[in-house]
């Protein structure tokens, strides 16, 4: 068994090849495993929407995911499991849970673009014994690219009763600075913050953009709360994952934000 520090310093057993069995608690990166070595997967959480026809037995959530099932699951095969999790959206007390159970957690940290792209190169190539699939080389290419001077002013609310938008130090804020987009909350204090909606419809922004999840924003269910400031329709996927979803989010949000400079 090899022993291998994960993305937060907490020592890893791991088998000496590549590793055979894989259970994701993180949705961006059940994708990333299913576009590499589907075969490998055995289990996700039931967010883990991505592929489409993605047939793996479910453990429930993000948030709570079923430590007893995924315990039977690793003990059911003599070829060691390995759990992957991430620090942001899974809880330590089901990784600690997990760890005392005997199971193997990986744990990823992701803040920023390169911190995701080199958290993954970490993972398939140390971690899983994988090698560097081709299509987080293409990744590499696209995304380290410098970040360009800001084009625009945008908002990206989450939630809504109470109203949550994307902060500092994360994820969605250091995509959207990479092909020029400017978050009006980047610099606020807390990664996610509670707001009035009002306080959000008066920031100096150029769209507020509405994803599609973890809030499910419509046409008929957010753009309305809206008086002074535009609002787009976005893909949450394309904001807030990381792995192949990249490929195509460089295309979008490039495209994003050419139409919002040109306003």
């Amino acid at each position: 068994m090899r022993k291998i520090a994960d993305d937060l310093g907490t020592v890893c057993r791991l088998p000496d090849g590549p590793v055979t069995r894989v259970i994701s608690l993180v949705p961006s990166l059940t994708e990333a495993i299913a576009a590499t070595r589907p075969a490998a997967l055995v289990g996700a959480t039931d967010w883990c929407t991505h592929p489409a026809d993605l047939d793996v037995i479910r453990v429930r959530g993000t948030k709570n995911p079923n430590v007893h099932q995924i315990v039977e699951i690793a003990q059911a095969s003599s070829a060691p499991l390995l759990v992957i999790a991430n620090k942001e959206e899974n809880r330590e007390l089901d990784v600690h849970r997990l760890r005392d159970a005997g199971v193997t957690v990986w744990v990823t940290l992701v803040e920023d673009v390169l911190e995701a792209i080199s958290g993954m190169e970490r993972l398939f190539e140390v971690a899983l014994q994988w090698g560097i699939p081709p299509w987080l080389g293409s990744v590499m290419r696209l995304w380290s690219r410098r970040s360009p001077a800001p084009v625009a002013r945008v908002a990206v609310p989450i939630w809504r009763d109470p109203w949550m938008v994307v902060g500092s130090r994360n994820f969605t804020t250091d995509l959207l600075a990479h092909v020029g987009l400017d978050n009006v909350f980047g610099a606020h204090a807390e990664r996610y913050p509670t707001l009035e909606v009002g306080a959000i419809d008066r920031a100096p922004v150029d769209a507020v953009l509405l994803p599609d999840e973890p809030y499910v924003f419509t046409p008929e269910d957010g753009p309305e709360a809206f008086v002074q400031a535009p609002t787009r329709l976005v893909s949450g996927r394309l904001l807030t994952w990381y792995g192949p979803s990249l490929i195509e989010a460089r295309g979008v949000l490039d495209s994003l934000a050419g139409e919002l400079a040109d306003r």
